[in-house]
């Protein structure tokens, strides 16, 4: 099995060591280098209708790449689009639900299904619509996350509130739900129109047992901070 290791903490590679025959899947423009021996082709994993799911709804490429070790192993070196950390996830007892836009690469023996969701998460979670990806198989996949990646362990004495906005992925036995700072009272909707009015953001509560996958930086947020930056200039 193709084996990732992330080669340092602060804008890493993710450094992919394949055996003959192996391959792996991989986003649109990821591949940095690659040895001789390995071949890329694009392709629409899973078919025309989940590349345009994927696409849309997941914030990812319409082609993704896969690399194989073709003519013998050989390594490749592989990049996130944006600055920020890369975590490896153990998949196969364990299953990830992944965050828009966060999925980097995964062993071949690892596909991404489309799951759909709740209303409300659909709608204010920013987890991908009425659809979100979910890792199935067993196998390595590789996220990245805006900033530096941080790790936390949910347990049913102690439930966590995130901003959704800070979520790469998570365990997919954990309980989520939407929801907005901490405020009680009001209902969903005046809860929500008091997030939008007062600068409260949306949030995920998540219950249970398993990790989450955290980074340091909203990404939305700083893309609304550089536009209102250059629209001042």
């Amino acid at each position: 099995m193709a084996t990732f290791t992330v080669t340092s903490e602060y804008d890493p590679f993710l450094h992919v060591r394949l055996s003959q025959g192996e391959s792996i899947t991989c986003e649109s423009n990821a591949m940095v280098m690659m040895e001789n021996n390995l071949e890329l082709v694009g392709e629409m994993n899973g078919g025309l209708l989940n590349a345009v799911v994927r696409s849309f709804a997941n914030d990812e490429s319409f082609f993704q790449q896969r690399i194989t070790a073709s003519h013998g192993a050989g390594d490749c070196l592989l990049a996130p689009i944006t600055p920020g950390g890369i975590e490896i996830l153990e998949v196969g007892a364990t299953q990830y639900y992944i965050s828009d836009g966060a999925f980097m690469a995964c062993s071949s023996t690892v596909d991404m299904e489309l799951k759909t969701q709740s209303l409300g998460a659909a709608i204010f979670g920013n987890t991908g619509g009425f659809v979100i990806a979910r890792t199935r198989g067993e196998g390595q996949v590789a996220v990245n996350g805006f900033g530096t990646i941080f790790t936390i362990e949910v347990s049913p004495d102690s439930p966590m509130t995130i901003d959704n906005g800070h979520v790469v992925a998570w365990d997919s036995r954990l309980h989520y739900e939407p929801g907005v700072s901490t405020r009680r009272g009001g209902g969903m909707l005046g809860s929500l129109l008091n997030s939008f009015t007062g600068g409260e953001g949306v949030v995920l509560k998540f219950s249970g047992s398993g990790k989450v996958v955290l980074c340091s930086r909203n990404k939305g947020g700083f893309i609304n901070w550089l536009k209102s930056f250059i629209n001042s200039n």
